[in-house]
C-alpha cells in the first residue's frame, strides 16, 4: 500500500519583520495536500495582535488596524487550536521557511506550546535555488516562471499566497500542479483545458484470424453459459 503523505502549504502575514522585536501574526493561511494533490481542505484566520500593523504591511496585505479589532488573538483556541488541529503530524511548506517558523513559533510560546520544529519544515526558496541557481526566486518570479495565474493577487495574503505556494511547490517536484484544482472535492485531471481526443473515424479490424476465432468459440462453448463471454457484449 501507497504511504499517505500528508502536507501543509503555509504562510503568515505579519506586523513586522521581526517576532524577536514583538512583531506578531495578523493572519495565517494554509492548504492541505494529500500526496501532492490539493484536496480542498484550506484554512484561514484573521487575528488580533494587540498591536499596529506597520504602515508597509498595511500596503502589502490591505489589512489595517480595523480589520483586526475585532479579531481573536493567536491565543484564543478558534485560532490556536484549531491551527494546530488542521496541521496535525504533517509536514509545513513555506516559502522562506525560516521566516514563517520564526514567526509561528514565536507565537506558541506565547501559550506555552512547543514550536513546530525544522525537521518539519519544507522551504521552497532553497527547492527553487537548487533547481534555478542564480534565478529570482520570490513566489511572483516562480509562479510567472510557471504560468501560475497572479491576476487575483491585488494584495498578498496568507491564504492566496498558500494557494499559490501549493501550486509553486508541486511543480517544483515535476510539473503536477496544472492538472489540479482548489476546488472542494476536486481530484486528479480538472483544471486540464486539453481537447479530448479525436474518436477513431472507423473501428480497428479485429487482429485475431478466423482459426483463432473459431477455437475461442469452441473454449467458450466447453465453459457453458455461465462464461463471461455470454454475459457481456
Amino acid at each position: 500500500m501507497t504511504a499517505r503523505i500528508r502536507e501543509i502549504a503555509f504562510d503568515t502575514e505579519t506586523t513586522g519583520l521581526n517576532p524577536a522585536e514583538g512583531e506578531r501574526v495578523i493572519e495565517i493561511g494554509a492548504v492541505e495536500l494529500i500526496n501532492h494533490i490539493p484536496t480542498g481542505r484550506t484554512f484561514r484566520r484573521l487575528i488580533n495582535p494587540g498591536r499596529p500593523v506597520s504602515e508597509a504591511t498595511i500596503r502589502i496585505t490591505g489589512i489595517t488596524d480595523a480589520d483586526l479589532k475585532d479579531q481573536p488573538p493567536f491565543e484564543h483556541p478558534d485560532i490556536v487550536d484549531a491551527f494546530l488541529s488542521f496541521l496535525g503530524d504533517a509536514t509545513l511548506v513555506a516559502h522562506n521557511a525560516s521566516f514563517d517558523r520564526g514567526f509561528l513559533n514565536a507565537e506558541l510560546a506565547r501559550c506555552d506550546r512547543p514550536p513546530i520544529p525544522e525537521e518539519r519544515w519544507i522551504d521552497t526558496v532553497a527547492m527553487a535555488r537548487k533547481r534555478f541557481p542564480g534565478a529570482p526566486a520570490s513566489l511572483d518570479a516562480l509562479c510567472k516562471r510557471f504560468d501560475i495565474s497572479l491576476e487575483s493577487r491585488t494584495f498578498h495574503g496568507a491564504l492566496l499566497d498558500s494557494q499559490l505556494l501549493a501550486s509553486v511547490y508541486l511543480e517544483l517536484l515535476g510539473g503536477r500542479a496544472r492538472a489540479f484544482s482548489f476546488e472542494a472535492g476536486s481530484g486528479l485531471g480538472e483544471g486540464d483545458n486539453r481537447p479530448p481526443a479525436a474518436q477513431r473515424p472507423a473501428p480497428i479490424a479485429p487482429l485475431a484470424t478466423p482459426a483463432e476465432l473459431t477455437a475461442h468459440a469452441k473454449l467458450v462453448e466447453k465453459l457453458g453459459a455461465g462464461a463471461i463471454w455470454n454475459t457481456v457484449s
